[in-house]
């Protein structure tokens, strides 16, 4: 009977609040009353109402105590005491290590002589990812929503690579699991959790995207435009660079980023003149997007921004993120339903 108030509650048939208004009803009518849900006794039923009335209060006991457990573990995931500070810091200290690992991997010299200790602090911080991902689809309400989340698919892409090399030893060197292996990188992702700065430049960069591309869009013709002209300018003579229109465009690209390889120069003054303005050009030009997500990020601070495309500022109610599509109804971290926006 336990497992029929098990399905009761997973498909959601009744409220609490009708359970609690059930359970009053059939206390009464069995003669115990109006009790309270508090520690129950449990003892022998002397009717089938009654054997129903006390399922119905362990189910009730076992449900509260699950709910205080995932309320002390929202605390700790999502809160903002010092006991979560706290968990952030050593968070924030094994992705450091972590993405450190990954980096110092790549040198022979130094991962051939302590292979096996790299080993073991990649195994201990991949089963404390590994828990710290169960831990959040436990407390999500909509775990299938966390994992199809950006967090919940950086988490599951950075814990995965060491299980399928434990499931397939003898495939350590096939180059599928070297890449699987390559998806650690993605635990410096999980930095992004910690930068509380970082709704703030995602709505001035969502904001600000259509003036940009509009930006980029003029740049390629720019950049077209005058790899052209140079390559006019500069084909004629016999040790040219300039030897192809795609050739020029690439010196374009680099000398009007201020990048300037110096593997192709012009050799005519006409040619040397344009260069040096596409030179001071670059200089404006770089200024220009840095300028319109700055305008954003300012707008957004005294009031939202005029062309915001999600002015409403949604907090979920749950773990307080504050970055959501314009038309998501469920928060992307934890799961949970957003309130009207």
């Amino acid at each position: 009977m336990l497992r029929e108030f098990d399905i009761f509650r997973e498909k959601r048939y009744f409220s609490s609040r009708w359970l609690h208004r059930l359970r009053n009803y059939v206390g009464r009518r069995i003669g115990l009353g109006n009790p309270e849900f508090g520690r129950a006794v449990p003892r022998v039923p002397r009717s089938v109402c009654e054997h129903w009335w006390w399922c119905c209060v362990w189910w009730w006991q076992g449900r509260q105590e699950s709910s205080r457990r995932k309320e002390r573990l929202e605390q700790l995931l999502f809160g903002s005491n010092a006991l979560s500070r706290t968990f952030d810091f050593f968070m924030l200290l094994a992705i450091t290590v972590s993405v450190l690992l990954f980096m110092l991997e790549s040198v022979e010299s130094v991962y051939s002589g302590a292979k096996w200790l790299f080993h073991i602090i990649d195994w201990a911080l991949t089963i404390f990812f590994t828990l710290e991902f169960g831990l959040r689809l436990y407390c999500s309400r909509l775990p299938s929503r966390y994992v199809k989340s950006f967090y919940g698919t950086v988490d599951l892409l950075s814990t995965i690579p060491l299980y399928i090399e434990l499931i397939m030893p003898g495939m350590h060197y096939l180059l599928v699991l070297r890449v699987l292996r390559l998806l650690r990188v993605f635990r410096i992702f999980k930095l992004f959790r910690f930068i509380r700065e970082r709704d703030e430049l995602n709505r001035a960069l969502r904001a600000s995207f259509y003036r940009i591309s509009y930006f980029l869009f003029l740049m390629v013709l720019l950049v077209c435009i005058i790899g052209t002209v140079m390559y006019i300018v500069e084909s004629g003579q016999d040790d040219s660079d300039f030897s192809s229109i795609p050739k020029s465009i690439y010196w374009t690209i680099v000398t009007i980023t201020t990048v300037g390889y110096g593997d192709i120069s012009p050799t005519t003054g006409l040619g040397q003149f344009l260069a040096s303005v596409i030179m001071l050009l670059g200089y404006g030009i770089i200024a220009v997007p840095t300028g319109i997500v700055t305008a954003e990020v300012v707008g957004a601070r005294r009031g939202g921004g005029a062309g915001h495309p999600d002015a409403t500022r949604r907090e979920c109610p749950r773990c307080g993120q504050t970055t959501h599509r314009q038309h998501a109804r469920y928060c992307d971290r934890c799961g949970e339903r957003l309130g009207a926006g």
